[in-house]
């Protein structure tokens, strides 16, 4: 392994920070553009390596000091090294360029990132390891784990049932979801009050006074319900059939949940009871929130030929949206990106994409 000074240039989504040797790009975590670094070389591949930092020689401003002892063995965190309105700036920065690089998009109509009124203690839930007596995380980059007494991204409550899970005599080997509630175990966002946020700004988004809002991927319906009062209809669909269970369980007369194929929703919309509304489906609002493998070519293909009047893409992955807005704006035209701060002091970033369908 070589050692060498390196002056960090950008920083990449993942947060490791981006050096030059030679026109190779070099990778080293927990660094900060404008800082210059000594690093080790651990990995070093044709088109770039990685490298362990040494020493920080000439730091940034915007370097603080990070609050969780942890930090850098933990996989979980990248940017507790930096303040809070840096974190914003590279996420921003990053969902802007992923859209530019990935998806081939100009003029990108972007907002300001909503932040996180928290930015310690807003996890609502963990999900914790256990092997061999040791209670913790992954290491980073590595499958060993890193025992753990408390996590400071994580509410309270959260951190009470770990000491409670460790304070037991024995723990059997496996994996422990930590929830600060006792509510359904369906999909939820892990930070509440940004996940408020989001439900917030896509009622915005949406115009009132319309027919009909099908909702793929709506789990317990966190977004149809939010907007019943701006439809005559709503059609939730889900893959997830406790998801929909729970959707239905407080679900009123506007309100249908399938629990099917994402895929094919001119089949879930035939199915439905529309108690005789008769919208084409070209004039919905249509919703996606898909995982972070984004939308299957068969679910960009159906939107495409579909073409709803509205399309609300809600993304934790700001790469796999830029992949399937490429292929989307040949239909649409994109009102606004705007991202927003789920989860501070780490890498992933939440993006809300507004498109409408071209004249």
């Amino acid at each position: 392994m070589r050692s060498l000074d390196l002056k960090i240039e950008d920083v990449a989504f993942g947060g490791k920070g981006v050096a030059r040797e030679q026109g190779k790009a070099v990778f080293v975590p927990y660094t900060i553009e404008g800082e210059i670094v000594s690093a080790e070389i651990v990995r070093e591949k044709k088109q770039f390596a990685e490298a362990e930092l040494v020493e920080v020689k000439q730091s940034s401003p915007d370097r603080v000091e990070p609050q969780c002892p942890y930090f850098g063995r933990c996989g979980g965190c990248a940017y507790q090294h930096m303040n809070y309105e840096h974190q914003l700036a590279i996420k921003w920065r990053q969902v802007r360029d992923a859209l530019q690089r990935i998806g081939k998009l100009k003029n990108i109509p972007m907002r300001p990132i909503i932040p996180s009124p928290d930015q310690y203690a807003y996890r609502n839930r963990i999900t914790v390891h256990a092997q061999d007596g040791v209670i913790g995380f992954f290491r980073r980059d590595s499958h060993s784990l890193l025992n753990i007494e408390q996590c400071p991204i994580s509410r309270g409550e959260v951190n009470r049932a770990l000491a409670e899970l460790r304070a037991q005599k024995y723990v059997r080997d496996g994996h422990y979801t930590l929830r600060a509630s006792s509510g359904a175990h369906v999909f939820s966002q892990t930070n509440d009050a940004v996940a408020n946020a989001l439900r917030d700004l896509i009622v915005d988004l949406v115009s009132p006074n319309q027919e009909l809002l099908i909702d793929r991927y709506c789990g317990a319906g966190f977004f149809a319900k939010a907007l019943l009062d701006k439809f005559e209809r709503v059609i939730g669909i889900d893959w997830d059939r406790f998801a929909i269970e729970t959707a239905k369980q407080n679900a009123t007369a506007k309100e249908i949940y399938i629990a099917g194929d994402i895929e094919d929703v001119k089949a879930a919309v035939s199915a439905a009871d529309l108690g005789g509304l008769r919208v084409g489906i070209r004039a919905a609002t249509t919703i996606v929130d898909p995982p972070a493998t984004g939308l299957t070519a068969n679910v960009r293909k159906a939107i495409v030929d579909l073409a709803p009047q509205t399309l609300i893409y809600v993304s934790c992955n700001p790469a796999t949206l830029a992949r399937d807005l490429k292929e989307l704006q040949n239909k649409f035209t994109i009102n606004s990106v705007t991202p927003l701060d789920m989860f501070p002091q780490t890498a992933e970033i939440e993006v809300v994409a507004h498109l409408q369908t071209s004249n």
